[in-house]
């Protein structure tokens, strides 16, 4: 395999309109923003890659990382990830240079399947399906709920979803209302999930559990805060919801604390924050020794989406063989994001809730370089 050349992190940021923050119950999005990865390989091969968090964060990592990977073999990078995780240990997994490294591993990934013609899903397990199932993950809070959400379940009823997830976490009282709309604008045959996004001690989660249940919840995500292993099993063991988590959670060490003391049902890692294909792989392979549900967490570019797509592809929904009843589902963003669609001459679009595999060479999508250029950050 051909040596990379050189790694660029390019800033793309996208302005919502004015009065269109949107988000969760911690806080408003004013922005879609990312790391658009780019790794170039002495014979001419380009692959891209996304890393989560703040730009202006992982562009400071960006000459510790390339000192090391710059010169290294496509096929090798792993291997450079953990010495570089083994010698700067007092940095710690729990941050953006992990992040860097994920957007690094995917653009890896991505021309490493470029030159051996594979799409990523052969590089890493295997293609397993054309298609992998999605959940419309919207019903955002927003500056004005009353105005603003059941236009925005309109919308995803109109989409045909077969599973969507909502944002709660203002209250149980709140919380209650939020659901009960959801069920009548999108009717009692949908998979329905919430998430809290760790607004939540202990003794709240449990009070909105009990009052959602009749309802039929898929999973509550992210009910307590990333750090409280002991809530979660306590909770996991009390509630009458599936309780999922993992969005913010780094490297396979992180989803052991959990699965060791089986505290979720669900795990969500994110592969541009996590450490890319190179953890994401691990952790499912501790799922699965767990017999725990994997669902990974999109929240970015289009270029997370096809990396998550081609990672769900790329596994069996273990224990099941076929028909599995609760299949593994890609989180599908569904609210205003020029960069989940706009980057690429041919986006990624899930259709009666289901979404393509790329089928070409690594994460088989096309950058348009002139939209990158309109959304990159000065």
């Amino acid at each position: 395999m051909s040596a990379i050349s050189s790694i660029r992190f390019i800033p793309l940021s996208v302005a919502l309109p004015p009065g269109k923050a949107y988000g969760m119950a911690k806080s408003l999005a004013t922005a879609r923003q990312t790391t658009l990865v780019v790794v170039e390989t002495r014979s001419g091969v380009t692959g891209i890659g996304e890393a989560w968090g703040m730009p202006a964060v992982n562009q400071a990592y960006l000459p510790l990382l390339a000192g090391y990977l710059e010169g290294s073999d496509l096929a090798d990078v792993e291997l450079v990830f953990s010495r570089i995780v083994a010698r700067h240990y007092h940095f710690g997994v729990q941050n953006q240079m992990m992040a860097c490294i994920s957007g690094i591993d995917i653009a890896a990934k991505d021309a490493l399947g470029k030159e051996t013609g594979l799409p990523v899903c052969r590089l890493i397990g295997g293609r397993g399906a054309e298609h992998v199932p999605v959940y419309a993950s919207g019903g955002y809070i927003t500056e004005d709920n009353a105005r603003d959400f059941t236009p925005q379940l309109e919308a995803i009823a109109a989409g045909g979803h077969r599973a969507v997830k909502i944002k709660i976490g203002l209250g149980p009282a709140s919380d209650l209302a939020r659901v009960r709309e959801a069920r009548r604008v999108l009717g009692d045959a949908v998979d329905l999930m919430v998430d809290i996004n760790s607004n939540y001690s202990l003794d709240l989660a449990k009070a909105t559990l009990a009052a959602l249940a009749p309802h039929r919840i898929t999973w509550v995500e992210e009910p307590l805060a990333p750090q409280d292993v002991a809530g979660y099993e306590l909770l996991q063991r009390c509630s009458p919801v599936p309780v999922a988590t993992g969005e913010a959670l780094y490297t396979v060490h992180d989803f052991q604390r959990l699965l060791e003391r089986r505290a979720v049902d669900v795990v969500q890692p994110d592969l541009s924050l996590c450490g890319g294909f190179w953890q994401a792989r691990r952790i499912a392979d501790l799922a699965e020794l767990h017999h725990v549900r994997l669902s990974p967490h999109v929240w970015g570019s289009g270029i997370g989406l096809a990396a998550a797509a081609h990672y769900v592809a790329s596994r069996s929904p273990s224990p099941q063989a076929q028909d599995a009843p609760w299949p593994t589902l890609v989180e599908y963003d569904v609210g205003e994001n020029p960069l989940r669609e706009r980057l690429f001459k041919q986006p990624l679009v899930a259709k009666g809730g289901l979404l393509p595999v790329p089928s070409g060479p690594g994460l088989g999508i096309e950058l348009d370089w002139s939209a990158v250029e309109r959304y990159a950050a000065s």
